[in-house]
């Protein structure tokens, strides 16, 4: 074979590759709406950044006619990009090819490049678009799953995992994006669940649809598994971009700085009159956060699940931060197991990936009754006080209005070492609530009064006058500082200034215990 020969033979074996499952496919791939395994990666990297790795591997089983398909590539396209810069692997199944299905020799390539990253301290992208396990393969397919989930279970607060679900997913594959750090999903025709709708039918004898029952409204909403739904394949990709903006290449590195920008004046001026002076009416917690951060720079995790708790990433002064808010807007901002629970994996993240954290807090309490109690709000609020208890890096509170009971120990509090608490004047630090604490403290004086109702609203003013205010928690230290809201920008960063080469230790052990 001549040396032109042998430089054909290559440029047509990348083109096979390239093709995938060929043209046909290729279209019907787009009738549905979704965009193939390749555009999906020129569009999330850098133009002419990717690099593709083991594009010639083929499957090893001869079983039932695959003798007969070799295509190159074996259903997932691997490598590496660059994303604003900054390098990243990634690895994209290709429904084209064997509906994606997951081979022996398909694993094989996503643990390649998932070992890379871990060795290299470089994030790790999956796009996942499979009809799961090739079956033809049997233990072999099954084998390469678990070997991909034990991958993310030790990449796993080493190196960011993100994980974009832009098709099926189903079975065990769902548990590989459910161990990275964030799930993006694609509304209308993506969706991922351990058992499709005909074996739930068959168990349970609902009749759902694979939408209802695993897409991107499912479970960005009700699970809470998802933690960003786009439009389309190209907004979800558009959005790991800029998710990626705000977090460090590994454990080792601190999040890329940007250039600070001032809010939104308008936003800035308006937080001295944002929190009402009646203590049950409520206020949008994300003005707060708009007139604090960097001008357009909150980008939101976990938007319409437990939205009485805002979680999601922003800049203070250029430096990316993590915020953690109650919102007085949803359930008054209580906390809840579903609350808790979204609050707690974040703060986790953000510890493991050096992004300071700040909380901004007004809350109630822990939401009452059986169905909380039952399904385990102890347990899962505990996870929520124990993030914040383990978490080492700045962590800076400011109290808005309420902060009472157990929560006001969980929401960040100084006594779980939290380097920097402020509260505005219109802070309220105590055991509870102004009419709860006098019915309960003055309930045999209001019952002997000739009228209770006066009597009530009488005690009421002299406790609100007594407690409802941050001064006895600055009296104490508990807090350090009491503020004016239209200060909270220039406090945060001063004090981030002071903290960010802050080192802290927990004691010595193999890991901790989480209370799952």
């Amino acid at each position: 074979m001549s040396k032109q020969d042998k430089i054909e033979r290559l440029k047509k074996l990348r083109e096979e590759s390239r093709l995938g499952g060929g043209k046909k496919r290729i279209e019907k791939q787009h009738e549905k709406g979704k965009l193939t395994a390749r555009e999906r990666i020129e569009i999330l990297v850098d133009k002419g950044s990717f690099q593709e790795i083991d594009a010639f591997v083929t499957h090893r089983s001869n079983a039932f006619g695959l003798d007969k398909q070799h295509i190159p590539g074996d259903g997932v396209v691997t490598g590496y990009g660059k994303i604003e810069g900054r390098p990243v692997y990634l690895f994209s199944q290709d429904f084209t090819v064997f509906g994606g299905s997951l081979s022996e020799t398909h694993a094989e390539k996503i643990c390649k490049v998932m070992d890379l990253a871990l060795k290299n301290g470089v994030p790790i992208i999956g796009l996942n678009d499979s009809g799961g396990a090739r079956i033809q393969e049997g233990v072999s397919s099954l084998g390469g799953y678990a070997e991909v989930f034990w991958r993310n279970s030790m990449a796993s607060g080493v190196v960011p995992q993100i994980s974009a679900v832009m098709g099926p997913c189903a079975g065990g594959a769902v548990y590989s994006p459910a161990l990275t750090d964030f799930v993006f999903m694609v509304k209308d025709t993506s969706y991922m669940f351990v058992t499709g709708p005909n074996v739930v039918k068959t168990v349970t004898h609902e009749e759902v649809t694979s939408e209802d029952l695993g897409g991107a409204s499912a479970h960005g909403t009700k699970s809470g598994v998802a933690h960003f739904a786009s439009d389309n394949d190209a907004v979800c990709l558009h959005d790991i971009r800029k998710l990626m903006s705000y977090l460090p290449q590994n454990c080792e590195e601190k999040a890329p700085a940007a250039d600070p920008i001032q809010p939104d004046k308008s936003k800035a001026e308006k937080l001295n009159e944002i929190v009402p002076d009646n203590p049950n009416k409520p206020y949008d917690i994300k003005d707060v956060i708009d007139g604090v951060m960097d001008k357009g720079s909150f980008y939101e995790v976990h938007e319409n699940y437990a939205d009485n708790l805002v979680v999601g990433f922003a800049r203070l002064d250029g430096r990316s931060v993590g915020i953690v808010a109650n919102q007085p807007l949803s359930l008054a901002g209580v906390l809840d197991i579903d609350a808790s629970v979204k609050g707690a994996r974040f703060v986790r993240f953000c510890d493991a990936f050096n992004i300071p954290l700040v909380v901004f807090e007004d809350v109630p309490g822990f939401l009452p009754g059986t169905d909380q109690e039952w399904g385990g709000i102890i347990k899962h609020g505990a996870k929520l006080l124990y993030a914040f208890c383990e978490a080492t890096v700045p962590k800076m509170t400011v109290i808005t209005r309420k902060a009472y009971g157990g929560a006001y120990d969980v929401m960040n509090s100084k006594h779980i070492r939290a380097d920097y608490n402020v509260a505005w004047p219109s802070a309220e630090i105590a055991v509870m609530g102004t009419k709860g604490a006098v019915e309960i403290i003055f309930r045999k004086e209001i019952a002997k009064a000739e009228n209770p109702e006066e009597k009530q609203k009488e005690l009421e003013e002299q406790y609100s006058a007594e407690f409802a205010h941050p001064y006895k928690a600055a009296a104490r230290g508990f807090i350090d500082d009491v503020i004016l809201p239209e200060e909270t920008r220039e406090k945060l960063i001063s004090a981030f200034e002071l903290c960010q080469n802050k080192v802290d230790t927990v004691p010595k052990k193999k890991h901790d215990n989480l209370p799952l």
